[in-house]
């Protein structure tokens, strides 16, 4: 690469890095525990690639942790676009079809051939068919349901989202480590008993 093209390649990956600072403005429906304000997506990801990498020894198969935190650091980008859905809402596909835009958008901005590279991990998690992705998938929903649970349910009560709703959407964590969903099922399970979760 001459040096031109590296200068290039370090402009374009610096307009990228200065583009995703706008996941910081989009807001997610939970509170950090111990907060009164809500996260923003940019938390999220940061949360969720630290705890994906503290479970790691729980996933039921064999994973790339690399490729993992990859797949969680771009899988929310497509919000920039699109904004944050709840999860318990249904997603529609011209939410996905935004959010897909929304990731091509952004990732164009990068040299080479990172655009495709990274396109394929987001795509790969959105499938959710291959190991690395199943353990994402599982993952992504932890940090949502400790901020409810140590919350008081803030985000199930404002959203008026049942318990049925909750155990069959986060079941997906026991496609990645059964381990995991077994711990989370019994604190959702008491959630229920204390009346946190209706």
């Amino acid at each position: 690469m001459s040096r031109a093209d590296t200068l290039q390649a370090i402009e374009q990956t610096l307009a990228f890095v200065v583009e995703i600072e706008k996941l910081k403005a989009v807001i997610r429906n939970t509170r950090p525990v111990g907060l009164d304000r809500y996260e923003n997506s940019a938390e999220h990801s940061w949360h969720v690639c630290l705890t994906a990498l503290m479970l790691k020894d729980f996933a039921d198969e064999a994973i790339d942790i690399d490729r993992v935190i990859r797949m969680l650091l771009i899988h929310d980008l497509g919000e920039i676009d699109a904004g944050d859905t709840i999860i318990y809402a249904s997603e529609t596909p011209e939410q996905k079809d935004a959010e897909a835009e929304g990731v091509k958008r952004i990732l164009a901005m990068l040299p080479g051939n990172q655009a495709q590279e990274y396109f394929a991990l987001w795509q790969e998690f959105e499938a959710g068919e291959t190991a690395d992705s199943r353990y994402a998938r599982a993952v992504d929903r932890v940090p949502p349901l400790l901020h409810n649970l140590h919350g008081g349910g803030h985000s199930w009560r404002d959203h008026n989202v049942p318990k049925e709703k909750v155990l069959q959407l986060n079941s997906r964590i026991g496609k990645g480590s059964r381990a995991l969903w077994e711990v989370l099922k019994a604190r959702l399970q008491g959630a229920v008993e204390e009346g946190i979760l209706k």
